[in-house]
């Protein structure tokens, strides 16, 4: 039977606090003891009794409730995991600044557990060179920071600093928990077992241009690579993205090269490495391209009922980087198939990586499963790794974000 674990989620007094009500269920669900610590701002957003109802615990607020039990030191003490979402930019400088005039800041001050900030505020603010700073301290003290995502905030805005979905925030905070021996210190120090290392990753689909407003290319959203670097960074690493049309946000603190076709990554790809120990292709990278490029759109009327297309193929980005490596150098590459079948698929995964000359490879099914779309474009994923040899290694099967743990396990 599982053991639960102390988890603090922490609400600010941001719009976003409605979302926190999911976070502290999904963790409840999971089995954890949850234990919320709301601002006195939160509570203008969320009501105490939802919250109660929901984590099946007191809220606590105030800094001066239960003094005899020292409650202002003792919630941290205990907990195996501190998460704050929404963290709004007054509480993120007030962390950064190590101040502690509520609850929430002396309940982070006395903990050694591993701390998770989801940040929400509107695009000025988190642009805004005080709140930069303060998160590049936090971060710089291996604190976790998730997020923030972009798209609709309070009012008409759109833009960066909506606060990441609930699910992603409990599947990074999950990933660090499972990955620590234990809880508390140890889990702190687990979280960082990249720190110091550079770690390039390639994520989203290629498209080769058929003429200026056409092209060949594939359903990758890129959200797997994006799940990957934003796990490395939350295990300490320097991460560099080479993005190719992603369909979701880059998060902050990556290096990103944006790029379109396949002989653009190659080149992206290349360069970077000459830096890097670890390398990921997560990319879904186009195996053809138009022999030829045409300098206007291609008129139905003129070309007629039916188009030929001459394809060649592009170079293997994968084999390249395999074959040029620099010695230490680790390589995951990644091979995406349409085989239903189980031994046949990590048959096609094989014969792959015996091509390769990768350390490991990723292998995932992708295509259509009972009319639904499996591995592109979806939050979930399941994978097999093999290393040199074909042997399996690892599987894992979940949140694109829990996936990446696991393969980035591999590295650390």
């Amino acid at each position: 039977m599982k053991t639960p674990r102390t988890i603090v989620v922490g609400i600010t007094g941001g719009i976003a606090a409605y979302k926190a009500v999911n976070i502290v269920r999904a963790f409840v669900l999971h089995g954890d003891s949850v234990h919320v610590v709301a601002t006195a701002a939160a509570l203008r957003f969320v009501g105490k009794p939802t919250l109660e109802a929901i984590s099946r615990n007191p809220v606590h607020t105030d800094l001066y409730e239960g003094v005899a039990e020292v409650r202002h030191v003792a919630i941290g003490q205990c907990a195996d995991l501190i998460v704050v979402a929404p963290a709004t930019a007054n509480s993120i400088a007030k962390l950064a600044a190590g101040l502690a005039d509520d609850l929430l800041g002396n309940t982070i001050l006395a903990s050694t557990a591993p701390l998770v900030i989801a940040p929400a505020m509107h695009t000025e603010m988190w642009n805004n060179p005080a709140t930069v700073a303060n998160v590049a301290v936090l971060r710089s003290r291996g604190i976790t920071i998730v997020g923030p995502g972009v798209g609709r905030l309070t009012g008409t805005d759109t833009g960066a600093g909506r606060m990441e979905e609930p699910e992603i925030i409990v599947a990074v905070a999950l990933a660090i928990l499972d990955r620590a021996p234990s809880a508390g210190k140890a889990a702190a120090s687990a979280r960082q077992d990249l720190a110091g290392r550079h770690v390039l990753i390639s994520a989203g689909g290629t498209r080769e241009p058929l003429d200026p407003v056409r092209y060949l290319g594939n359903r990758s959203s890129g959200m797997q690579g994006v799940a990957l670097a934003q796990a490395a960074l939350a295990r300490g690493a320097r991460v560099t993205l080479v993005a190719a049309n992603l369909e979701v946000p880059v998060p902050t603190n990556v290096s990103c090269v944006l790029v379109g076709s396949a002989q653009e990554m190659l080149e992206a790809m290349t360069t970077a490495a000459a830096a890097a120990d670890v390398i990921i292709m997560a990319a879904a990278v186009a195996d053809y391209r138009p022999k030829s490029v045409q300098l206007g759109k291609i008129k139905k009327d003129e070309v007629g009922d039916t188009l030929t297309l001459e394809l060649v193929k592009n170079p293997d980005i994968l084999a390249g980087l395999s074959a040029s490596r620099r010695p230490g150098q680790l390589i995951i590459g990644f091979a995406a198939e349409t085989e239903a079948d189980a031994d046949r698929l990590l048959a096609l995964g094989r014969e792959k990586m015996a091509r390769k000359g990768c350390d490991f490879l990723v292998v995932n099914r992708v295509g259509y499963v009972d009319g639904e779309t499996v591995g592109f474009g979806t939050e979930r994923n399941a994978v097999t790794v093999l290393d040199r040899g074909g042997v399996i290694v690892n599987e894992a099967s979940g949140s694109k974000m829990s996936v990446a743990n696991c393969i980035l396990d591999l590295a650390g």
